[in-house]
């Protein structure tokens, strides 16, 4: 029986390569491809795959949220990171919100098919190309080292309202997006400024795009 994948990566270009390069494999089949989170999580919902191969940095819902939220809900479904960040927190983060593999854009194909048959198999999947220090100290990490981010304090609705706020989408956008009113989007907005002490929405702009929550360039 076939592995399923859902690539889920916002560059059309890329999802051509992975699709191409896995369907060459007699046990892997690409069954979809998503644009950003928010779609993969729809399309898992819809076709559930055995494994979504999850970017990052992705417009309307990024990876880390979008791996979060199908970890949580569907958790037959694998996913492995693919990703051109290497630092820690990067990593820490996908495997936080339950990422089963986490491997760089720039490693070989062959990597990328080892990854998938692994994750798939149920065993977890780290690229050796992550430097030692991350996996030697992931589990000291997370219990020893306190949140760096003060994302933290906000619940799962309010990281996507932000997310959404930062991209410049208006509160009947978000609104219609989230399928809430946008009196509900107004709170949001407000409890999230309270949360971060921040006095405007050119300010949660910029937070965001710093925390790495949207892959909007400054």
């Amino acid at each position: 029986m076939s592995i399923r994948i859902l690539l889920a990566d916002d560059h059309g270009i890329v999802r051509d390569g992975l699709r191409f390069l896995l369907n060459e494999e007699s046990d892997i089949d690409v069954v979809g491809e998503a644009e950003d989170g928010r779609k993969a999580l729809e399309l898992v919902s819809k076709l559930m795959p055995d494994v979504v191969v999850m970017d990052i940095t992705m417009p309307n819902l990024n990876g880390v949220d979008a791996t979060r939220q199908i970890t949580s809900r569907f958790p037959k479904v694998k996913v492995i990171a693919l990703s051109i960040h290497s630092n820690r927190r990067f990593v820490a983060d996908m495997l936080k919100a339950g990422a089963s593999g986490y491997i760089l854009k720039e490693c070989l194909s062959d990597e990328l098919i080892q990854a998938i048959r692994v994750v798939a198999a149920g065993v977890r999947y780290l690229s050796p190309t992550i430097t030692g220090v991350v996996v030697d100290d992931y589990v000291e990490y997370l219990s020893a080292t306190p949140p760096d981010s003060t994302l933290s304090i906000l619940t799962e609705r309010e990281h996507e309202v932000l997310q959404l706020l930062a991209e410049g989408k208006s509160t009947k956008q978000i609104a219609l997006e989230l399928h809430i009113s946008p009196k509900t989007v107004e709170a949001n907005h407000r409890q999230i400024m309270e949360k971060l002490d921040v006095h405007s929405t050119a300010e949660l702009t910029k937070y965001a795009i710093r925390e790495g929550l949207t892959s909007l360039e400054t």
